[in-house]
């Protein structure tokens, strides 16, 4: 039988962990871009040793690595998922403007290419500014918004559940938490909607402790970046790996996610036209429905102040994509 297929856009640590994770799952063919540099080829490389390791697990999937400065994008052809995870990190003395700009001339060369090539792919931004970039996808394929999704909610609910764990003798598995809006400060963790089993966490930790969760949430990237010099890839790319496998399985899971919010979802959360994370369910069509979530007064405070930032950049956006 047909399997469904994969295609990473990135063969940095994000995109390979990515590729690693599928390839254990056997779910899909896994099809891993990067660019040809200095006589190297990581991307064909890394797809070798990774089919080599699927044999080994009698494993049923093809891994194929392609060098797109070489050969270009002719392989993305009939992809069910792309994943995007290529971009440059923020560098000494880089605005946010510089930043943004060089990211999207990068995001472009790719969007171009899956228009292209793969007109019914669910497309999966990982690159950042994630939630923007999630728009300046949407914008630049013409895609229907909710076939382009933003890995970022599931990561930072993660990192919210880990540092609740570390709190409590309990099992992972009756811990639920959620956060919601731009992936950075301005992140929301959603009390009124986490849980130590079917106990409110508001009702488990002191208000200082759920300050100090929310702030350790709000940094969890920034501390991996702080001790290892780098941005974190294992959490990020199984992130990715359980959107991935939601689509592909059909499975309609409630995930937080960055989308683009219109229609009855935007009037919920008064946030229209940009990107942004919210619970949506996700499935073989992408986003299948958003969930509605009611917050609390200062959560919902703290939420808008997260769209505010975030129209902002896609003003910025708006204004560099027509420079481009």
């Amino acid at each position: 039988m047909k399997k469904p297929k994969v295609s990473i856009i990135g063969a940095g640590r994000v995109g390979e962990n990515v590729a690693y994770l599928l390839t254990i799952l056997g779910i899909a063919d896994i099809y891993l871009f990067a660019r040809y540099k200095e006589g190297l080829e990581p991307a064909k490389a890394k797809a070798l040793d990774l089919k080599q390791m699927a044999v080994l697990m009698d494993l049923d999937i093809n891994v194929k690595g392609v060098s797109y400065d070489r050969e270009g994008f002719d392989e993305l052809k009939d992809s069910d998922v792309v994943v995007i995870t290529a971009g440059i990190p923020r560098r000494e003395g880089m605005s946010r403007e510089d930043l943004l700009l060089e990211n999207l001339k990068i995001l472009k060369r790719f969007t171009d290419a899956i228009k292209k090539y793969t007109q019914n792919a669910i497309v999966i931004v990982v690159s950042n500014p994630v939630d923007t970039l999630t728009y300046a996808t949407i914008r630049l394929t013409g895609f229907e918004p909710r076939r382009v999704i933003g890995m970022a909610g599931v990561l930072d609910s993660a990192r919210f559940k880990s540092f609740v764990k570390e709190k409590l003798n309990v099992s992972n598995a009756d811990i639920r938490t959620l956060v919601m809006g731009t992936h950075g400060d301005l992140m929301v963790p959603v009390m009124s909607h986490s849980f130590i089993g079917d106990k409110p966490i508001e009702e488990v930790f002191k208000a200082k402790e759920i300050d100090e969760l929310i702030e350790k949430t709000r940094k969890g990237g920034a501390q991996i970046v702080s001790l290892m010099g780098s941005s974190a890839y294992y959490a990020p790319a199984a992130s990715v790996v359980i959107m991935v496998e939601a689509i592909l399985n059909d499975r309609k899971r409630v995930l937080p996610c960055s989308v683009y919010l219109e229609g009855e979802a935007a009037k919920h959360y008064e946030a229209e036209g940009i990107c942004i994370g919210v619970p949506v369910v996700l499935g073989r069509n992408g986003v299948e429905d958003y969930e509605l979530v009611n917050l609390s007064g200062y959560e919902k405070r703290e939420f808008l102040r997260s769209a505010e930032y975030l129209r902002e950049l896609v003003r910025l956006a708006d204004k560099l994509l027509s420079e481009i």
